[in-house]
């Protein structure tokens, strides 16, 4: 049963809303992922955001660009956390979008993202469900491990090809 509900405007955000899934896939969590428009098809939007709980969703991940609706719509709705994702846009660059998601009114959060910040929206749902899931918790920490490690290697590349560290 999917636990994230990953929804995006247009097929167009799927570059950016996928690496929200690969995060949720590395970690091992359940999701699922669907293009839904709250102006295109408020109808379909509404159901899905009324359903979402019902079917065992526990935090929606909504990217969107432009007037960005979509996630303070599903907060709106859906009783649990939304991670709004700002999708960069040609015209303002996403700041426009960033605006739309970041100002919710108050009683209406949506726990904002940079703009294309999908991955770090999987991870903030993951660590929302790490609250009372100790095996993810012990994921996300190795996962954090392995950041570190990846860094220290970098760092290590740099030593090797002679230049300073900062310890020198």
């Amino acid at each position: 049963m999917a636990k994230v509900g990953i929804i995006m405007g247009s097929d167009s955000d799927l570059p950016v809303m996928g690496k929200a899934a690969d995060v949720l896939e590395e970690l091992g969590i359940d999701y699922e992922m669907t293009i839904i428009s709250a102006h295109r098809m408020p109808d379909i939007f509404y159901d899905y955001a009324k359903s979402a709980e019902d079917k065992g969703i526990k935090v929606i991940i909504a990217g969107a660009g432009g007037a960005a609706h979509l996630p303070g719509m599903c907060a709106a709705i859906f009783p649990m956390p939304v991670v709004g994702v700002p999708i960069h846009t040609k015209s303002l660059g996403g700041v426009d979008s960033l605006y739309s998601i970041v100002q919710m009114p108050s009683g209406i959060p949506v726990a904002t993202i940079a703009i294309d910040g999908a991955a770090n929206a999987g991870l903030l749902a993951a660590k929302i469900l790490a609250t009372s899931d100790g095996e993810l918790l012990e994921k996300l920490k190795k996962y954090s491990e392995n950041m570190k490690a990846k860094v220290i290697e970098k760092a290590e590349k740099l030593d090797k090809k002679g230049y300073k560290h900062y310890n020198d």
